[in-house]
């Protein structure tokens, strides 16, 4: 009995290497098959998933500031650089500077960090000023 098995095992192992369709890939480890460098493709990332990554960091960069409102991107990827623009709508009066360095700080954190692009520059367009409530400001008609 034990000949018999021992027969057919040594047909299948004959079949398995002659058939391309039941041969085994090579393996890399942790079973997943080894595929040479060449042939493994990229994985491209579109510029507006990018400028959406963008627009969501600068509105949570302004979270919380009175009177601003969603802002939107614009971006141009060559390489591995990404060229972004964005435009934001802010409270006024306030700190104008500071709120567009916090926007640029954080889409340049964020785009690096989710999508791996070195962003060198953002250019914060202020496409509006909302008149905000002043606490102290006086109230009613001024003469």
């Amino acid at each position: 009995m034990a000949s018999v098995a021992s027969e057919h095992a040594g047909e299948e192992d004959e079949a398995a290497q002659g058939d391309p369709a039941t041969r085994a890939a090579p393996t890399a480890g942790a079973g997943e098959p080894a595929v040479p460098a060449g042939e493994r493709g990229a994985t491209r990332i579109e510029d507006r998933v990018i400028a959406k990554i963008a627009s969501q960091a600068a509105r949570e960069a302004l979270l919380g500031e009175p009177g601003t409102d969603a802002a939107h991107a614009a971006v141009v990827v060559r390489g591995d650089t990404a060229r972004v623009r964005v435009g934001v709508h802010l409270g006024f009066p306030s700190d104008l500077g500071a709120q567009c360095r916090a926007v640029s700080r954080a889409v340049t954190e964020r785009v690096g960090a989710l999508v791996g692009l070195d962003v060198p520059e953002v250019a914060v367009e202020v496409e509006r000023l909302h008149a905000t409530e002043r606490p102290n400001a006086p109230r009613g008609r001024v003469r």
